[in-house]
């Protein structure tokens, strides 16, 4: 199985997409994660660097929040996701439903994803996250048992904040999840962030050791069935995922290059 390493556009929105796209290769990334910008030149000049590079493209899908009913919420997703499809990326990693929602209303919003990959022939993807169905482990196993069929984006830095915990009780429910992650947002959390201040600081040790060894289960089940690529999003984010100093508005880290060094970190251990 071969592991290629995207890289987040989240943190670039400054860059033209000439820019982007040119970093991009610069650093040796394999392809992009991106929820593109309302942007139509920008969204043109992507698609045609993507296409001219031969990039993974993975579209993301992002809803503001708002206040609204299930029905108006999935109008909205339904419209975004087919913007998304119609792109013709290698799939879509989306941020889908809502943790107060029901579980009956948000299986209804998952029902709709597997219509709209069904009509459209594009793979969409879930990333667990806060603030959506998959908000934690139990939660997210209630919705695997309900859908065998259904694909996770592994970004456990949420799981670990909502349970402000390293989910050492919880085990079983990682487990599962696992077995259905076929896709990486590299970043580490810890108890009370999603966003560490520096993974590789000495003191951070055992919360970079617990990651790696969840990202290697992952790609070990991932091997198992057979998966012959395996995507891998570097993923650290800018303010406010990213401390910064008190009065001074600086961050504390350079989000690239805590990005660069996950990836160089990934590909120099063994993953197998």
């Amino acid at each position: 199985m071969t592991v290629k390493y995207l890289c987040p556009f989240w943190g670039m929105e400054g860059l033209s997409a000439d820019e982007f796209i040119d970093k991009v290769l610069k650093y040796e990334y394999d392809g992009i994660e991106i929820n593109i910008p309302n942007d139509s030149d920008f969204e043109n000049k992507l698609l045609s660097r993507i296409k001219d590079e031969n990039l993974i493209f993975v579209a993301q899908q992002w809803l503001s929040p708002k206040l609204e009913t299930v029905n108006e919420y999935i109008v909205r997703l339904e419209d975004l996701l087919l913007k998304r499809a119609s792109l013709n990326p290698d799939f879509i990693n989306s941020h889908t439903g809502k943790d107060y929602f029901s579980f009956e209303d948000n299986c209804r919003i998952i029902e709709k994803c597997f219509e709209i990959s069904k009509r459209t022939g594009v793979e969409i993807i879930h990333e667990t996250h806060r603030g959506r169905f998959n908000y934690s482990a139990k939660k997210t196993v209630d919705f695997l048992k309900q859908y065998p069929d259904l694909k996770l984006t592994a970004d456990f830095s949420h799981w670990v904040t909502v349970s402000e915990s390293f989910l050492e009780d919880q085990m079983d429910d990682v487990q599962t999840a696992v077995k259905k992650c076929y896709y990486i947002h590299a970043r580490v959390g810890y108890t009370q962030s999603p966003q560490i201040n520096n993974p590789f600081a000495p003191e951070n040790k055992e919360a970079l050791e617990i990651f790696t060894n969840w990202w290697k289960s992952i790609l070990q089940d991932a091997k198992i069935r057979g998966q012959k690529e395996f995507y891998i999003c570097p993923e650290f984010g800018p303010k406010p995922y990213m401390p910064y100093l008190p009065f001074k508005n600086v961050p504390i880290e350079n989000q690239w290059n805590l990005n660069k060094q996950m990836m160089l970190y990934l590909k120099n251990i063994d993953l197998s």
